[in-house]
């Protein structure tokens, strides 16, 4: 009988899953032509950003705008701010508020409601986790917010930031304007408020079940294109509706049955499929970074041999065209692909050769002992990526065992730094100094850092404050640089994004931040 490796053996399994799932028709088209319909997997905790997740932002963005916006390509554009200055020092940012534009109440948008919307943010008794992007806890402290006119607002910095602009446009946590006459005469919140100025106003929730915006008829859009969360905000159809769905199985059924028009965050292998279906696919390069972890203060992994072995065990063209059908390539480096500061450069990185990792193992005296690959269920990609890395570590003479946990547990242990390697996942960042400032750092502060290198740390501490665009792409490169000498983590790949929309959808557009976009799209 001819043996299947464990690789071959999981690649055969996830097709046969896939193929189960996936019929072989189109949607009918159940939704009317002025309703979008998308699938959110999980209700939104509030309609504020007091208390945010990620359905929460995909929701809000529709409701309210953000002084700058997150472009396609990852770069600053215009939203509810027309255009910006900034000083020659880099601490005086002066914008210009767009003309016209209103709260879903038809009350004008102003600079006040702009200094209003910070001062409630930002107020110190109000707990807002996004706050401390810009009350110096992070790096980025604003002095004063100041209103000269009705459509100018200036922020004064106490040192330049090159992430200032991204802080106030980033997707999971910015600073929406909002109208004043969403709080009582206490100063909270109303319940079941949400005046903004987006392009969708609220109609109506119904909680873990849908909720249901309205095309706001008064809306002024932007003259800038189109891009991201950025631009002309245009809604094209007259209701927008999330349903909450929150097994992806289900979704998939919802949109073949015509219940739902879009599916966002699909995985790859589906995606192709219903495509084949007939459904319309829509990709673009992620952010969301795939991992493995490892323990540098652990007796086995602290040897540097050691990592470098378990580096080029790793058939990391494998592991992708598993995860991903063919559709995703390795990423070696904190720097996505989609990254502006990317280049090949930043592709360096051990190769897969078992012989030279037998040899390192042989150099640094490893007897067998067992190293525990910490993984769960919960992420599909997390535990195949396990599967997969524990094959590669056996077949060069490593003592690989997986260790299946809750997700809640296995987060515990990397808060705790209670492991030896884990599978792990890192959220969208968009901007690389975000990304090295989750693994950097003094383990003994933070057990959760990866990478006690004090220089590394000034690294990034260096890209945190320089502007230059030059300058920071030669410390990311360092930064990649010294990782590839030292391995602390490896970089498997970033997956890509995925967005499955029905036959009759069009204007969808998908982006790295993933996040859907309901305005701009319109249906046939």
């Amino acid at each position: 009988m001819r043996k299947i490796s464990a690789t071959g053996a999981l690649r055969f399994a996830l097709a046969c899953s896939v193929g189960l799932m996936i019929g072989s028709a189109a949607a009918s088209a159940k939704t009317a032509n002025d309703e979008l319909v998308i699938a959110l997997s999980s209700d939104l905790r509030a309609l504020n950003d007091l208390s945010r997740d990620g359905p929460s932002d995909v929701v809000l963005h529709h409701l309210y705008e953000t002084l700058v916006g997150l472009k396609a390509d990852l770069s600053i554009g215009p939203a509810l701010a027309d255009s910006w200055t900034v000083s020659d020092d880099g601490t005086v940012y002066t914008f210009r508020l767009r003309e016209g534009a209103k709260f879903h109440n038809g009350d004008p948008i102003t600079s006040a409601d702009v200094k209003w919307s910070w001062d409630f943010h930002l107020n110190p008794e109000r707990k807002v986790s996004c706050k401390a992007n810009f009350d110096g806890t992070r790096q980025i402290k604003v002095l004063s917010v100041d209103t000269p006119d009705p459509l100018t607002v200036v922020f004064t910095l106490e040192k330049p930031s090159p992430l200032f602009l991204l802080r106030l446009a980033e997707v999971q946590c910015n600073l929406w304007v909002a109208s004043p006459k969403n709080v009582d005469e206490k100063g909270e919140w109303k319940e079941g408020s949400a005046i903004g100025s987006g392009p969708f106003m609220l109609a109506s929730r119904s909680v873990n079940d849908n909720i249901i915006l309205k095309r706001f008829g008064d809306y002024v859009a932007s003259k800038a294109e189109r891009s991201g969360y950025s631009g002309d905000r245009t809604a094209r159809v007259d209701t927008l509706r999330f349903q909450i769905v929150p097994d992806p199985t289900v979704q998939e059924v919802a949109l073949k049955s015509g219940d739902v028009d879009v599916i966002y965050s699909v995985d790859p292998r589906r995606a192709q499929e219903l495509e084949k279906a007939g459904f319309q696919r829509s990709t673009a390069p992620g952010l969301t970074w795939a991992v493995f972890l490892m323990q540098t203060n652990d007796p086995v992994l602290s040897n540097l041999k050691v990592r470098q072995a378990i580096a080029h065990a790793i058939n990391y063209d494998e592991i992708a065209e598993v995860r991903s059908a063919g559709t995703e390539k390795p990423g070696h480096s904190a720097v996505s692909p989609a990254s502006p500061y990317h280049s090949e450069k930043f592709e360096e990185w051990p190769q897969y050769d078992p012989d030279k990792a037998r040899a390192l193992l042989a150099e640094a005296g490893y007897k067998g002992e067992r190293i525990t690959i910490q993984t769960n269920t919960r992420f599909r990609s997390m535990f195949e990526n396990a599967v997969l890395l524990q094959g590669m570590l056996m077949q060069v003479g490593i003592n690989a065992q997986l260790e299946t946990l809750e997700w809640g547990a296995q987060f515990e242990r990397f808060n705790r730094g209670k492991f030896q390697m884990q599978s792990f996942i890192w959220s969208p960042r968009t901007d690389p100094a975000l990304v090295y400032g989750n693994i950097t750092g003094d383990k003994k502060a933070d057990p959760s850092n990866q990478w006690d290198n004090s220089e590394a740390y000034a690294l990034y501490q260096q890209a945190l404050v320089e502007t230059d665009f030059a300058k920071r792409e030669e410390i990311f490169l360092k930064l990649h640089r010294m990782m590839v000498a030292e391995i602390p983590t490896i970089s498997l790949y970033y997956n890509s994004v995925n967005t499955v929309t029905a036959p009759n959808v069009e204007g969808f557009s998908t982006w790295p931040a993933e996040n859907p976009i309901g305005w701009g799209v319109s249906k046939k």
